[in-house]
């Protein structure tokens, strides 16, 4: 009855430090992100592929420094009178072709530095962005870069398993070995298929189970 009960409701994503689990991969990232009172020039950017934790890493910061999140693409016409003295910056990799947003970049940059601190996440390092404003591309090459690589199998496991555990779903011990080869890699990925066998195992009032999870990741 729980379960039904719960169908509806939605499923929060929490970005808190103790749903970030560690491993070899992230471990050197978070702890750079952790020592950012002694970052150089008080900024770093964190650089990864999709869905290997960029955004919750960068929030655990944020809720430690208080800082505004922005989106690199939506940063032309920003109220740089309002900023406060901590400013992440999401998914720079876009900023290339858009030269209004990265001239309001290079104006946050210098309005927040040196006094305070910027945390810029990204796909790629600075040199693949496309910049075209030689003086944001001479500061942003001159940051201090940490890499997040893609999860691997004791993270994505842990993720697995937390997903389910917020769904309220009882797994068996063999469904999460069978679904880290054969799922996409990434966090992201994670999330969508622990989604879709709640969802599929709802519909047809079915146990989340390796059949069923067979059932959707062999279909053509």
């Amino acid at each position: 009855m729980s379960r039904q009960l719960a169908f509806d409701l939605p499923v929060a994503e929490l970005y808190r430090r103790e749903d970030f689990f560690v491993s070899d991969v992230n471990r050197l990232a978070l702890a750079a992100v952790d020592d950012w009172r002694d970052w150089p020039g008080g900024k770093m950017i964190v650089v990864g592929p999709s869905g290997a934790g960029k955004t919750h890493l960068a929030r655990i910061w944020a809720d430690q420094s208080l800082a505004l999140v922005l989106e690199a693409g939506a940063l032309a016409g920003l109220d740089l009178g309002a900023l406060p003295q901590a400013v992440v910056v999401e998914h720079a990799e876009l900023l290339g072709g858009n030269a209004l947003a990265q001239e309001a970049l290079f104006h946050l940059h210098n309005r927040v530095l040196p006094a305070g601190h910027l945390l810029i996440t990204a796909a790629s390092p600075p040199r693949d962005w496309g910049l075209t404003l030689p003086d944001l591309t001479s500061r942003m090459q001159a940051a201090a870069l940490t890499r997040l690589d893609a999860p691997d199998d004791t993270l994505l496991a842990a993720v697995l398993i937390k997903l389910f555990s917020d769904r309220q779903i009882a797994v068996p011990p063999t469904l999460i070995p069978y679904l880290l080869v054969r799922m996409d890699r990434s966090i992201g990925a994670a999330r969508d298929l622990v989604a879709a066998l709640d969802a599929r195992a709802l519909e047809q009032g079915r146990a989340v189970s390796r059949t069923l999870a067979a059932e959707l990741l062999d279909k053509p």
